[in-house]
């Protein structure tokens, strides 16, 4: 039987966890991109001691709208204050439920007069689009899918540079000295005879800019900044090490959309199609519960608290104000035990029992990974996002925890694996659960994100 919505879909099962637990669909999927040009280590470095590409053309689906209403429709969705907002800026625009929880976040660039365009993983997208079909909005939406959705062209090609020697490199290929943008504005650059929008941006805390311009020039522009940065060793980044740049820089890129329960998301949910990320998504990890919203996080979780700005009636505000002065979480750090890591990965080499694989250079293995931290044999909070990074020589993961034990040098214990010997997930072998010890750092973890990110 074929299912319309996702309410339907929910209708069928015993609890939204539930159905994602038994999801078949595993990590996050970057296609079409080759999953590494050299080697993760060496593309790794680059970001951090030459210059890497990264080709963000494909995982991300983007949202045309346009309309003498649509910067009130992302201003009533989104925490963030737009009293300021121009043409040729971009923001990270977060949406939240009713109840100060977030949906979605993604990246918004003011393209022109009334014109924007939303990008990023699709549950921002899905809110935004909801909320302009089925309210008054003077209005109008254009949606590209992500690759893994959408088989033809895509209407953009979207590039990042990135790393010590971008500035030269970029220098290089446009044949001049590179226009002086401020971070999170949108530039000009003409590169290979074609211009190319470049919002300044950077992913670790390194110089760097985000390109993008008509699907067709694509080839043209990345063949002239791959053939312009030879002599600052710039590396093309496949999509083996691209994901993990978030762990340095500590963003977290996949908070569970917290759309699943409650009488106000019912309208949402019956909108949501069968087929949705939403409905499709995978949940991993140790951190069991029956309550779908003990895996909802709020934008102070995330560290967002600075984008939440009252100057504007937006969803979710009254929640927020009133959870504004009553913070007990905090996004950390946590720096894996080697000692540990190699325990688990041993086991792999002898009989009986195995401990769930740890994956490199990404060890996520669902869409949504969940791990519960322990302090004293207490879940004190969520590991959510778990990598390795060869420019820090370790296995770190990106957490919310108990502010209680939130300072740097704690020590905790991470449960690795799922219980009853793992789910019915095709990622998941059968094992046994592991504990790992664990240290808190500072989020960004990578000491040059920490000092760039500093003033934001």
């Amino acid at each position: 039987m074929s299912y319309r919505s996702l309410e339907e879909v929910l209708q069928t099962v015993e609890s939204p966890v539930k159905l994602l637990r038994n999801s078949k669909i595993g990590p996050y999927a970057f296609p079409v991109v080759r999953s590494e040009f050299s080697n993760w280590r060496d593309e790794q470095r680059a970001w951090k001691e030459t210059c890497a590409l990264f080709d963000q053309s494909h995982h991300m689906t983007d949202l045309y709208v346009e309309g003498p209403d649509a910067l009130k429709l992302f201003s009533d969705l989104g925490i963030n204050s737009f009293k300021n907002f121009k043409v040729n800026q971009a923001k990270q625009f977060v949406a939240c439920n009713h109840n100060g929880y977030v949906i979605g976040d993604a990246i918004l660039f003011y393209l022109d007069e009334n014109r924007f365009n939303l990008v990023g993983r699709p549950p921002a997208h899905n809110w935004v689009q909801y909320n302009l079909e089925t309210h008054r909005y003077k209005a109008s939406a254009e949606r590209d899918e992500r690759s893994a959705v959408n088989q033809g062209h895509r209407k953009v090609f979207r590039y990042q540079i990135q790393g010590p020697n971008a500035l030269r490199v970029m220098e290089t290929v446009t044949g001049k000295p590179v226009p002086d943008i401020r971070f999170f504005n949108v530039g000009l650059f003409t590169i290979a005879g074609r211009d190319v929008r470049a919002l300044r941006h950077g992913m670790v805390g390194q110089p760097g800019w985000e390109l993008f311009g008509p699907w067709e020039y694509g080839d043209e522009v990345r063949n002239a900044i791959v053939e312009g940065g030879q002599d600052y060793g710039i590396r093309q980044v496949g999509a083996r090490a691209y994901p993990t740049s978030c762990l340095e820089s500590g963003w977290i890129p996949s908070p569970l959309p917290a759309i699943y329960a409650g009488e106000e998301m019912k309208g949402y949910r019956q909108w949501l199609k069968a087929t949705s990320y939403e409905a499709t998504a995978s949940l991993g990890g140790s951190f069991y519960s029956n309550d779908i919203t003990d895996y909802y996080l709020t934008p102070y979780d995330l560290g967002y608290g600075p984008f939440v700005k009252f100057d504007h009636d937006f969803v979710g505000r009254q929640a927020l104000e009133q959870m504004q002065e009553k913070q007990t979480r905090k996004k950390v750090t946590l720096v894996w035990n080697r000692a540990d890591i190699a325990r688990a990965s041993d086991s792999l080499y002898q009989g009986g029992d195995i401990f769930k694989y740890i994956d490199m250079p990404l060890a996520n293995y669902s869409t949504l990974p969940f791990d519960k931290v322990l302090k004293n044999g207490k879940t004190i909070g969520v590991s959510t996002y778990t990598g390795y990074t060869y420019n820090e020589r370790a296995m770190i993961s990106l957490a919310v925890v108990d502010s209680q034990h939130s300072e740097v040098g704690t020590e905790v214990t991470i449960v690795w694996g799922e219980e009853n010997r793992g789910s019915s997930k095709p990622t998941v072998e059968r094992h046994v659960q592991a504990e790992i010890r664990a240290t808190v750092a500072s989020v960004p973890y990578a000491e040059v994100a920490r000092v760039a990110y500093r003033p934001h």
